[in-house]
């Protein structure tokens, strides 16, 4: 009977696990590396390379090594360094935001967003007050005035009759309710929600926000007009300005308008005579819009103009006279599937508040994958304990309910009576944090806050490529550390080690022709001149020259091999020669040089002069010995099947 090892049997049994999950390629002490890792880190660092069965076998070595290093790194426990673990988690902070949202709801939204996007509506709205800052009265106030409103409207009456009769919007006197035409992302989410869901020529049922009561009525439809880049040249209006003073703004805007019809230069313009303090410096120009972001005569003017380049005459708003010039124009399209498109609708969607819908989104994923459970408890009693904690009294006492009772849990975390109260005591001196909420409010926001943040500290466990990315810098860190321990800092600072490997391998450093030289560099040609002049006449003033020169000269003197000298081709090398300028073409600087003495022979370097290729090589020679003596440690067993499989 064959006797086989320990070591070979658990090698066996990982390899013929692999079969029936992930592909094990190879095993280092036992440890396993699969397949899909090892092509995650193979794509993530040869992106540019098509792969060939030599490219994953150079990798694979490097692979291999760069595993044995951080195993040595965790058995010295390297990760348990105050260093380590504090750029570990600085890292962890800086990237978990990224992977702390839902990018599948987000995507909806996108795709939503997008197919809203080709339709823009004309809308008329009622709207009454009724903030976060109303009380409870003038809430129902505000409710009785809405429903009064739509009263009126399922009777038939005129819905800008109605508008002018009972809105609150300031602009009502002037446009009976006819707001112009929105698309999607104009208003907040709930609103538009309810906007899009109106058919044409009907009316909305009054809808609440942060703002208030609102009714909506479609007017019409039409195809999206799309999104504008534009600038403008603004004369604005003072709140003093009397109807003679608004006259002269129309003629002076009329006369730049003539004054650009004729080429005069925009942007100048602009810098010139714009009040757009936004704008004026950049010459006019605005950030990118859409329909329903500004005053309609705005709107209408700048989307009127037929191509880039086109200016309008003088528009006039409420805020003066604008003269507006198209840059470019995008037309609005639905398809979902165009990549830039969906891009620039992701970077809008995270800066909206739907956000908060794709945050609600997600609460119900972070419930479910954090195992989250409620428990049963007295309410009732539970929120008078935490009226009592708000204003600061005693805590009563109850039979059913103390700081231990747990209110609800998480897979390896349950939360206390206590926690909230802790949450609570830290919201009572910020009277904005709790305004106009109840405890049942306050209680569901604490719950949302402990699952996020439990979500957050344990995400490695639900995110597999946030724990890749995390474990990729925590690896990379941890080779950092080995390698200056047990390499960089002994080869450098172990001069006995380093002359002993310099003589061993004296015929490796050698001088090729070379001289004893000053390279120097001055920032342009004139400077250039000035100092090789100077360097003519004494070139052992040459860190003179730099001192005075104002930053315009720089340098460096030693011996250099020739080839390491900047010349011009075919330089005929003597002592005492400034050689031809050699100019930089990225920075436009003049590097030339100054011979002091020639070494026209080959020559064996010294050990001082050849220190840094002895550091360099007498490092590979320390790290191949402690390969080897890791690969001893921790056998590495390739599983040939799976390499072969790579190229396939």
């Amino acid at each position: 009977m064959t006797v086989i090892s320990k070591a070979a049997v658990a090698t066996l049994l990982i390899f013929m696990a692999a079969t029936g999950n992930a592909q094990v390629l190879f095993t280092y002490g036992g440890k396993p590396v699969t397949k899909a890792e090892f092509l995650k880190a193979y794509g993530k660092n040869n992106s540019e390379t098509t792969p060939t069965e030599k490219s994953y076998n150079d990798y694979l070595e490097l692979y291999v090594r760069f595993k044995l290093k951080v195993q040595a790194a965790r058995d010295k426990k390297l990760d348990t360094l105050t260093n380590q673990q504090a750029e570990l988690n600085s890292f962890r902070n800086q990237i978990i935001d990224g992977y702390v949202r839902d990018d599948a709801s987000i995507n909806e939204l996108v795709t939503e967003a997008i197919i809203r996007s080709k339709k823009d509506i004309h809308l008329a709205h009622i709207f009454v007050a009724a903030g976060k800052e109303a009380t409870e009265e003038e809430v129902k106030k505000a409710q009785a005035k809405i429903n009064a409103a739509f009263s009126q409207l399922q009777k038939g009456q005129d819905f800008g009759k109605v508008a002018a009769e009972y809105s609150e919007d300031p602009s009502v006197a002037e446009n009976k309710g006819d707001v112009g035409y929105i698309t999607a992302l104009v208003l907040p989410y709930e609103l538009e929600n309810v906007v899009y869901a109106t058919p044409a020529g009907k009316f909305s049922a009054p809808v609440r926000s942060k703002a208030g009561f609102h009714i909506f009525k479609t007017l019409g439809e039409r195809e999206g007009l799309g999104r504008m880049k534009a600038a403008q040249i603004l004369l604005s209006f003072l709140p003093s300005d009397t109807d003679e003073q608004k006259g002269e703004i129309k003629k002076r805007a009329d006369s730049i308008y003539k004054v650009l019809t004729n080429g005069s230069d925009f942007k100048i313009l602009a810098g010139q005579f714009s009040n757009d303090n936004l704008t004026w410096q950049a010459g006019g120009e605005m950030m990118e819009f859409g329909v329903g972001q500004y005053d309609l005569p705005f709107e209408n003017a700048a989307f009127a103009l037929k191509k880039d380049g086109d200016i309008s005459q003088p528009v006039l708003t409420n805020y003066g006279y604008h003269i507006i010039k198209r840059l470019q124009h995008k037309p609005a399209i639905d398809d979902t599937a165009n990549i830039q498109l969906r891009d620039d609708y992701k970077q809008r969607i995270m800066q909206s508040d739907r956000m908060q819908v794709s945050q609600k989104m997600l609460l119900k994923k972070v419930f479910k994958l954090t195992g989250f459970k409620r428990n049963t408890v007295n309410e009732q009693h539970l929120f008078i304990i935490a009226d009592s904690i708000l204003e600061n009294k005693r805590l009563p006492v109850f039979a059913d309910i103390n700081a231990k009772t747990p209110l609800f849990s998480f897979a390896k975390k349950t939360v206390t009576v206590k926690d909230f109260q802790t949450s609570l005591e830290t919201m009572r001196g910020y009277e904005n944090m709790r305004a106009g909420k109840t405890n049942q409010q306050l209680f569901e926001e604490f719950i949302e806050v402990s699952a996020f943040d439990y979500y957050r500290q344990h995400l490695e466990e639900y995110n597999k490529e946030f724990a890749f990315q995390l474990n990729e810098f925590k690896e990379g860190n941890l080779l950092f550390e080995i390698m200056q321990r047990k390499i960089w800092d002994p080869a450098s600072t172990d001069t006995g080690g380093l002359k002993t490997y310099y003589t061993a391998h004296k015929d490796k450093y050698w001088w090729e022709s070379s001289a004893d030289a000053i390279i120097l560099t001055a920032t342009n040609e004139k400077a250039s001149e000035e100092y090789r002049a100077k360097m003519k006449e004494n070139y052992k003033s040459w860190q003179k020259y730099i001192d005075i020169s104002g930053g315009q000269l720089q340098g460096d003197s030693g011996r250099f091999e020739l080839g390491q000298i900047p010349v011009v081709d075919r330089t005929n090398f003597t002592e005492g020669l400034v050689t031809a300028n050699v100019r930089n073409e990225t920075d436009n600087s003049v590097a030339f040089a100054y011979i002091v003495k020639l070494y026209p022979n080959r020559e064996v370097r010294g050990f001082a002069d050849a220190r840094g290729f002895v550091i360099n090589d007498y490092q590979v020679y320390l790290e191949e010995k402690w390969i080897a003596e890791l690969k001893k440690k921790y056998p590495v067993k390739i599983n040939d099947a799976v390499l072969k499989s790579l190229t396939k």
